[in-house]
């Protein structure tokens, strides 16, 4: 099975197209537009260039019915977030609320997380400040900047679990 390619489509770099197989859809990325790997920093809004392995997918069974999927499901609750605090052990890394240091909330309420597929940045292991919470998720309906994710509308998001295999991966490439 092919990796999944992004691709920005302007010089901005904060929308583009994700394709597998001949497949092509629209995506939002990050509104710090893409940047090598490198380069990135945690709170840039950039998405980062490079080839990332898929993780899991976090679901949000209230909202959405589990696709068929190749990858480890595991649903949301209202505790689960995410560490983005570069000073503590569990930056770029699930964490059960209430959590002390900086994080990202999982269970929210515009469904921009009602699907997540965690990519594998800056996670074996995480560097401090290189970024965290690099996902794959669910698109806002006007396809607006995300924080350094690459997102897609939900059909597209459904369809794509349902087309890769656990050892697809998505390559961000640069325009």
């Amino acid at each position: 099975m092919s990796d999944i390619i992004v691709t920005p489509d302007s010089e901005s770099g904060r929308t583009g197209w994700l394709a597998h197989d001949g497949w092509r859809v629209r995506c939002a990325l990050g509104k710090g537009g893409c940047k090598p790997a490198a380069d990135k920093r945690e709170g840039d809004g950039a998405t980062p260039l490079g080839r990332w392995p898929l993780r899991l997918v976090f679901i949000r069974q209230d909202h959405v019915a589990p696709p068929r999927c190749a990858l480890p499901l595991v649903p949301l609750d209202t505790g689960m977030g995410w560490c983005d605090d570069p000073a503590d052990a569990a930056y770029n890394r699930p964490v059960r609320l209430p959590f002390a240091a900086s994080h990202e909330k999982l269970w929210r309420e515009d469904h921009v997380y009602d699907l997540i597929v965690v990519l594998g940045h800056n996670d074996d292991p995480p560097v401090p400040g290189l970024g965290s919470a690099i996902f794959l998720h669910v698109a806002r309906p006007d396809f607006s900047p995300t924080e350094g994710c690459v997102a897609l509308a939900l059909p597209d998001l459904l369809t794509l679990l349902g087309r890769i295999d656990s050892k697809t991966a998505l390559t961000i490439a640069s325009q």
